[in-house]
């Protein structure tokens, strides 16, 4: 067996393992991968811990390293493996993939750039990938109809609370006054929000026995209104239910799109070719 030959199925089989997350193999590799993020994620976390860090400086620094080489050999292997490897290079993984690497290297001329490896963290994204099975996708694909189809009432419901807002903090400002903390009306729309929201910090409180009435009523109201877009979604998504299924489509190799036709010939989000999927 030539050179080049034991290189192509070498191409391909890497290819299958690193980009298939359909297979057996493809899905143990990105959860290995996503165990290595959350491991080097922790290790930038515990080493902003000085008694941590003064300790067990040197096994983070050699752990990081580990990672960061197999990061490195993983990025090498996916641009080895595709046929178009600057359309991976300069794609929004490709990107993510390369600032995964690149803080570790750079705190040799730079000191202290190693702490930005916790932009590993991005590389959680994958995590969509690894749950690209039928089961997982169906319900996304459900999910982002029932948003879609809520959409125009959840803006409505948006702007009455908006609208809302604005008439309780001009009146909470009138009745209670700069005397008990309502110093202008957005400061008292800014009470509202986090009263409506049922956040209550406490810096800004009513004296008045209307202004405290009216505070019960929002605060009352706040857990309606949080229950309300719920309901829209839970509402659209039962109607999804109720109506034909949603049949996942395999995702494109290029962007890991899967809402498209089932006879399209051309991803609808990158124009890659769906013929191989």
């Amino acid at each position: 067996m030539s050179f080049l030959s034991t290189y192509a199925l070498f191409r391909k089989k890497v290819y299958v393992v690193i980009y298939q997350t359909n297979t057996k193999a493809g899905r143990l590799f990105d959860l290995i991968l996503l165990g290595l993020i959350l491991f080097s994620v922790l290790l930038v976390m515990m080493e902003t811990v000085s008694e941590f860090n003064l300790k067990y400086h040197s096994y983070l620094i050699t752990f990081e390293w580990i990672i960061t080489i197999l990061f490195t050999i993983e990025y090498i292997f996916r641009i080895l493996s595709i046929n178009k490897p600057v359309r991976y290079i300069f794609s929004f993984y490709g990107i993510i993939d390369l600032l995964a690497i690149l803080p570790m290297y750079l705190s040799l001329v730079i000191t202290g750039s190693n702490i930005l490896t916790v932009i590993r963290a991005l590389r959680l994204l994958r995590l969509f990938k690894i749950l690209n099975n039928p089961q997982f996708t169906t319900q996304s694909l459900k999910l982002k109809r029932a948003l879609e189809a809520s959409k125009g009432k959840i803006v409505v419901f948006i702007y009455f609370v908006l609208i809302s807002t604005i008439i309780i903090g001009s009146t909470m400002y009138l009745i209670e006054g700069k005397e008990s903390g309502f110093t202008s009306i957005p400061t008292s729309i800014y009470w509202t929000i986090v009263t409506l929201t049922t956040v209550g910090y406490g810096d800004i409180s009513p004296q008045t026995p209307l202004g405290q009435f009216i505070a019960s009523f929002v605060m009352i109201m706040g857990y309606g209104i949080i229950a309300v877009p719920t309901g829209i979604v839970s509402a659209e998504i039962n109607k999804i239910n109720k109506s034909k299924d949603v049949t996942p489509q395999n995702p494109c190799i290029n962007c890991d799109n899967t809402d498209y036709p089932g006879n399209a010939k051309f991803c609808p989000q990158c124009g890659h070719s769906l013929e191989n999927n």
